[in-house]
């Protein structure tokens, strides 16, 4: 990563340690900037009608880096060569309550510091290989089938499999679509 000009520009971490939003804000800030966007992404109580009592998330940690570090490098190629910007994500075993993603960007202006962040969470969520399991109140566990079968991805990352895979979960029932929109209606 450190071959990447943007390198200097962004702080991507993986961690079995709680995430410190703090610390994703003091590394975006700086005198120049009018604005700082904060993301904090926690395990939730309620998913699907059923209750939660925490998520195991595992992930492959060299290529999750290089999509943080990608996602970077496309929100400052997008909104602008200032931004300073923070993604973090959990690893391991977590509760209802706890962090499981902190992204952060610091800009000039507000609209870039919006952008970037909601940018990099997208391509987190839709393409880090990360992949959770939710544990239930009642005992039960299950793996989440995750963002990137509810949602187009990008089609030169499909291998043809994938994007057969792609293929029948965009033209699932509505219902089974809005079950997994993770609120943002993709």
């Amino acid at each position: 990563m450190q071959n990447n000009p943007c390198f200097q520009l962004l702080l991507p971490a993986i961690s079995e340690q709680a995430l410190d939003p703090a610390a994703a804000l003091e590394f975006v800030a700086d005198a120049d900037f009018g604005a700082t966007t904060l993301f904090l992404g926690r395990v939730r109580a309620l998913n699907l009608g059923r209750a939660v009592s925490g998520i195991s998330y595992s992930l492959f940690a060299p290529l999750v880096l290089r999509v943080f570090e990608r996602a970077c490098c496309d929100a400052a190629a997008a909104f602008g060569p200032q931004l300073r910007l923070h993604v973090s994500h959990s690893h391991g075993q977590l509760q209802v309550g706890d962090l499981a993603v902190v992204v952060a960007a610091g800009a000039p202006h507000r609209d870039q510091a919006f952008r970037a962040c909601r940018k990099i969470i997208e391509i987190v969520k839709h393409q880090a290989p990360i992949w959770k399991k939710e544990h239930y109140a009642d005992g039960d566990s299950e793996w989440s089938e995750g963002c990137a079968l509810c949602s187009p991805a990008t089609p030169s990352a499909l291998s043809t499999a994938q994007a057969a895979t792609q293929t029948t979960a965009a033209t699932t029932t509505p219902l089974a679509r809005a079950a997994d929109t993770h609120g943002d209606g993709l």
